[in-house]
């Protein structure tokens, strides 16, 4: 069976992903065009790019992700200093790191560019801080005079993950100057609505797997210092857009895997942590799948 599939933000929390997708697989579901948001986007990216469930735990089981935090050498020689880059760097790593792996995984497959992929295979939401604006890549590449037949999926990809802060937003080049892009999950963290409509009719069922609890679960969040409020709002920020969309009807079509306990940016998680989010993952698939009617 064949569906259109959307995978949101969240981080290090996506690991949860390889499960979904391993139980998904196993029912015989394959996916006719993927889109994604920051971590939903890399593993999305992997599946429009033909990886099973197997070489995608395979891929990620083999990969140290502290190697990607690649940070910039150091300046001074007192640790505290070093955080004063962050204010000309906009980020405390590079993401180049990031965006190599990516890339050595897909061209493995035979994909550099979105030329590569059948089109609208794959579709990745990054925000453009220059500008105030969502965009959708790489459908609107052309507002930026950039060609989608050269546009590394790659690039593409660490672009919609480039977290805030945490790494260093990309510096993207175009006719009319430099744009700053960063993690598309800060204007839609789960795009549902991109596969909402097809000429006024649904062509196949669209599936959405998103990192957190139902809507109407959703826990009230603990605001007691400013950490903590920094916290809530960027995650109101994220979410505010999407769960406005989404309605009873769409929500019977979503995975919820709820992630508790794992910090977004938790790179250094253990063995036993990475093996319980993937496992999450496929049991919250099963049920779902056991009530899911099309």
């Amino acid at each position: 069976m064949q569906v259109d599939a959307v995978f949101s933000g969240g981080g290090i929390k996506g690991l949860a992903f390889i499960g979904a997708y391993e139980e998904l697989e196993a029912k015989g579901i394959t996916f006719s065009r993927l889109a994604g948001t920051s971590a939903g986007s890399i593993i999305a990216s992997l599946i429009a790019a033909g990886y099973t469930a197997q070489e995608v735990n395979n891929a990620l089981n083999e990969l140290d992700l502290t190697s990607i935090l690649d940070k910039r050498p150091a300046l001074f020689p007192l640790k505290i200093l070093n955080w004063l880059p962050l204010y000309w760097r906009l980020g405390l790593y590079k993401g180049q790191a990031l965006e190599n792996w990516i890339a050595e995984r897909l061209l493995a497959k035979g994909i550099k560019t979105f030329a590569d992929l059948p089109p609208g295979k794959l579709r990745v939401i990054v925000s453009d801080l220059t500008n105030g604006k969502m965009v959708v890549l790489p459908d609107d590449l052309h507002k930026y005079d950039l060609a989608f037949e050269s546009f590394s999926v790659a690039k593409a990809v660490r672009m919609s993950c480039s977290i805030p802060y945490f790494f260093e937003p990309v510096q993207l080049k175009t006719s009319k100057g430099k744009v700053v892009i960063v993690d598309g999950g800060v204007l839609s963290n789960f795009p549902m609505w991109l596969f909402e409509h097809d000429g006024g009719k649904q062509k196949r069922p669209v599936i959405g797997l998103k990192l957190s609890h139902n809507y109407k679960d959703k826990p009230m969040k603990k605001i007691k210092n400013a950490l903590q409020l920094f916290e809530a709002l960027f995650a109101t920020m994220m979410d505010a857009h999407d769960a406005r969309y989404i309605s009873k009807k769409h929500v019977k079509n979503i995975i919820f895997i709820p992630t508790e306990g794992i910090v977004t940016t938790e790179f250094s998680i253990t063995e036993e942590k990475k093996s319980a989010l993937i496992e999450f993952g496929k049991l919250r698939t099963q049920d779902f799948l056991k009530r899911w009617t099309y």
